[in-house]
């Protein structure tokens, strides 16, 4: 455990990326198995464990301080394992910390009353650095600057292999990946062939402004851009799984798109909700995921659908080396034999010029459709989102005036910031004074130095306090961009925003001038 508390303090404090590769390789190479392979589940996310974190926490705290003390404390610092592990009684004779394996061990699994036992003990053992990494392990939010992906990258690099090999092999896997670090010290390599593992998606780069000349026409193929969710489906039946662009298994909240599902093969789609035909609104498909159980009358109103974009794997055979348009047809052809329900191929645009393309897209929000995207007939399908090949071409962002009303702290390094912030727009009813209903919030968009001049000016304005969020005075305008609105029964306002962030600030602006709900309300895109 002092060996993994070591590294999770050094990752906070090393700004580099090469600099976190080279700390995670070394932990690697110094550390026996299965602590590292613990050690990796929890910086990829992995690691579950599973009991009630806050409250056990909670409970354990009220014995040792005074609760409103460690609720303002708690406020003050912005985060719960470091303050616990700030508060937490010094053990009056200091004891060997634990394994990091001993402490996955006895926790996994365990009940509720079992894990505060051991938790409390454990605590007792450790110096404060351990209490804290010991906390931010069992919460599973351990905010060190380190993404799975830098992660993966870094037992690459322990093993000095390419880190699409790890990626290829991620999901047949599981901690403490024993297997894994056998190949990368010498071993034979894990085989993966007989599962139908997820496969490391291509991503798209963004299409700016002044690329848009320098691109050949001729050398691309169009598709629309569906706002959906991008997903994968691998299929060695009867074993069919349905992942996100992330790898995780949604197999469970997308019953109707996998059971029938009779192909071996690895597809890469859109997943969407789709009525005769039609695609609806992203919200739709928004209220089917992250369910762990979906009733019949959610499967009835809420269709899903997979409309396909790519082939991988058909059968047993690779195709991820052939061009693109090679590929394009071999997904074709196999749709057109095999027909899997709930599943279409994404039609293919015509264009001649890329002023046609540009017409496409000026017309794609009235259509209901997020934009185009542009992939190089000579493309293979590769890992990661390599340059030159798939280019995402979205329509214009809409974007409102709305007022500032609550701001929360933000964590890891933006702890001690005022850095999510919720906003509104006017609502008049009747003949009543306008109020401010909140309508999103958003957490990006702003420089570093802007959110220094926004955490001021939170503090400066503050109403109320709500814990970690404070209410603010109705004063500041930020202006908002969004990719669509739409309506929705969960917002007292009605309405939801698909990917809000701050465009700019408006000191300038009066609140009073912000925009009304009606603007809003006009701008939800019809299915």
């Amino acid at each position: 455990m002092k060996a993994f508390s070591e590294l999770l303090d050094r990752l906070v404090y090393m700004p580099s990326r090469n600099g976190k590769l080279r700390l995670m390789a070394e932990y690697f190479a110094a550390t026996p198995d299965p602590d590292r392979g613990w050690a990796l589940a929890a910086l990829t996310g992995e690691l579950k464990l599973s009991f009630p974190m806050r409250r056990i926490v909670r409970e354990l705290m009220a014995e040792r301080a005074d609760p409103e003390l460690f609720r303002l404390s708690r406020d003050y610092v912005g985060d719960t394992a470091e303050t616990v592990a700030l508060m937490w009684p010094e053990p009056e004779t200091p004891q060997a910390a634990p394994r990091l394996g001993e402490i996955v061990a006895a926790l996994d699994g365990a009940d509720t009353a079992t894990a505060q036992r051991y938790l409390e003990a454990t605590l007792d053992r450790l110096d404060a650095s351990g209490r804290w990494a010991l906390l931010k392990l069992v919460t599973g939010a351990l905010r060190v600057g380190v993404s799975a992906r830098l992660a993966k990258v870094g037992v690459a690099a322990f093993g000095k292999v390419d880190p699409a090999e790890i990626e290829e092999l991620w999901h047949g896997l599981e901690p403490p990946y024993t297997a894994l670090f056998a190949w990368l010290e010498g071993g034979a390599k894990p085989r993966i062939d007989d599962l139908p593992v997820f496969r490391p998606l291509m991503l798209a780069h963004p299409l700016e402004d002044d690329e848009i000349e320098a691109l050949e026409a001729e050398a691309f193929l169009a598709e629309w851009k569906w706002d959906g969710i991008r997903v994968q489906i691998a299929a060695k039946p009867p074993d069919v799984r349905l992942y996100s662009r992330t790898g995780d298994e949604i197999s469970g909240s997308f019953p109707d798109i996998v059971a029938p599902f009779d192909a071996e093969a690895v597809l890469d789609g859109e997943l969407l909700v789709v009525r005769e035909r039609r695609v609806a609104p992203f919200n739709d498909l928004q209220q089917r995921l992250n369910r762990k159980t979906v009733s019949k009358t959610m499967l009835a109103e809420l269709p899903a659908h997979v409309r396909l974009y790519d082939i991988l794997f058909e059968g047993g055979e690779d195709l991820r080396p052939l061009p693109f348009a090679d590929r394009r047809a071999r997904l074709e052809a196999w749709h057109a034999r095999v027909a899997p329900p709930r599943t279409d191929v994404s039609e293919l645009v015509p264009f001649a010029s890329l002023d046609d393309l540009a017409r496409l897209r000026a017309a794609a929000r009235e259509a209901g459709i997020e934009g185009l995207m542009l992939k190089r007939r000579e493309s293979p399908y590769l890992a990661g989102r390599p340059k030159g090949h798939w280019y995402k071409w979205k329509r214009a962002p809409l974007t409102v005036d709305a007022v500032l009303m609550y701001a929360q702290r933000g964590s890891g390094k933006r702890s001690s910031y005022y850095s999510d912030y919720t906003f509104g727009t006017w609502r008049r009813e009747g003949a009543g004074e306008p109020e401010l209903v909140p309508v999103g919030k958003a957490y990006f968009g702003f420089t570093d130095e802007e959110l220094v001049q926004l955490d001021r000016w939170v503090r400066n304005h503050t109403t109320d306090r709500f814990g970690p969020v404070r209410a603010v005075e109705p004063e500041l305008v930020l202006e908002v961009a969004f990719d669509a609105v739409h309506p929705s029964r969960r917002h007292k306002s009605g309405v939801a925003m698909r990917f809000p962030r701050i465009h700019r600030i408006r000191w300038d602006k009066p609140a009073a001038e912000a925009d009304r709900l009606e603007t809003l309300l006009a701008m939800i895109d019809a299915p």
